[in-house]
């Protein structure tokens, strides 16, 4: 005889079987993109309407490169899992499964063309 407690049984069971993992990740993930996305607004600011070479000069500094790759990088991030959430919540079948795909391509893409222009900036 096996003794399972309602906790044990009711594990895993929410829409997306990892409820708890999703919904730190969106909050960790929430709260750096707070601090990045300011540092960033600060650093792009402070480039916006300069000539080309001093944005070039700006964004070949590491810590300027670093704060928008770790904006791109962590914001897609964001993006793909919060549209997961909501593809997963409002579409189901084969419909579902399309949309997931697209979300998934889509963010990766948006992702490495984002990565790639700022490497290639800084290098």
């Amino acid at each position: 005889m096996r003794y399972i407690t309602d906790y044990k049984r009711a594990v895993g069971l929410g829409a997306a079987k990892a409820g708890t993992e999703h919904h730190w990740f969106m909050i960790v993930s929430g709260v750096a993109l707070v601090v990045l996305v300011a540092a960033f607004v600060l650093i792009f600011g402070s480039a916006l309407g300069s000539s080309h070479e001093e944005v070039v000069a700006t964004f070949s500094r590491p810590f300027p490169a670093l704060v928008a790759l770790l904006t791109i990088w962590v914001g897609m991030l964001h993006f793909r899992k919060g549209a997961q959430t909501a593809i997963e919540d409002y579409s189901r079948g084969v419909t579902q499964k399309a949309l997931l795909i697209v979300n998934i391509c889509l963010s990766y893409t948006i992702m490495a063309a984002g990565l790639y222009a700022v490497i290639r900036i800084a290098i």
